[in-house]
């Protein structure tokens, strides 16, 4: 799969990669000085608390820059969603931050190409799922998006590399995320709400769908891969 379309469009990405990743360098050792609380969840919370009106705001941002730099699994940042906002504001919240940030990975990639992904991503995971994501079709994307746990977020990167438009991508992402999004905010809902045992329930879903689709990620890919295939040539 050709990226640059010459050597000195190569050069140019490479150089606009290495600038790239030494900003997020800065930014992430900057908030691990200055802003260590956004790396524990229980003093994020009360920080976004602390905005008020502002909070939402706060909250997408934040949400938008775990797809990019990843500092908490987005699953977390859904159930305080639903701590502070409720369901339903929460899944919102929640939506939109994961679509601001899969739009600003997906653009980045699309942007400076492949050397820029292969500084962001471990080689590992390129390795396994750069074919499956410049190949599968679109029931196939959805449904590997859907199961929490698989590695979403570099598939947000990888699909920058791809023949995906923009648009296809973002509703990939939109149908994909929202399930696990809905249970993990409705949890913190329950957990806001004194119930407990609901709240633990749903977490327990979700997190036992994560478990199997991490360490089940090549198994899922190849069974994906197969359906998407009969599905496409049926």
């Amino acid at each position: 799969m050709r990226v640059f379309s010459s050597r000195r469009a190569r050069w140019r990405g490479i150089l606009a990669s290495v600038l790239v990743v030494a900003v997020f360098a800065v930014v992430y050792v900057s908030i691990r000085r200055f802003a260590p609380f956004i790396f524990d969840t229980q003093a994020l919370r009360t920080w976004i608390a602390q905005f008020g009106i502002f909070a939402p705001l706060v909250f997408i941002a934040i949400q938008a820059a775990q797809v990019v730099i990843a500092p908490l699994p987005g699953q977390i940042l859904a159930l305080i969603a639903g701590y502070l906002f409720g369901s339903v504001a929460g899944t919102v919240y929640s939506l939109v931050g994961v679509l601001i940030g899969s739009v600003i990975a997906f653009s980045l990639a699309k942007r400076y190409g492949r050397p820029f992904v292969e500084d962001i991503l471990h080689e590992d995971v390129i390795t396994r799922f750069d074919e499956f994501v410049d190949t599968v079709g679109l029931p196939g994307l959805i449904a590997f998006v859907i199961i929490p746990g698989l590695p979403d977020d570099a598939v947000c990167f990888l699909s920058g590399l791809t023949k995906w438009r923009l648009r296809t991508f973002i509703s990939v992402i939109a149908i994909g995320r929202l399930p696990a999004y809905v249970l993990t905010v409705y949890a913190g809902g329950e957990f806001a709400s004194g119930r407990f045992l609901s709240g633990l329930l749903l977490v327990g879903i979700v997190v036992g769908f994560s478990v199997v689709g991490y360490y089940k990620q090549e198994a899922i890919r190849d069974v994906i891969q197969r359906l998407d295939l009969t599905f496409r040539s049926g």
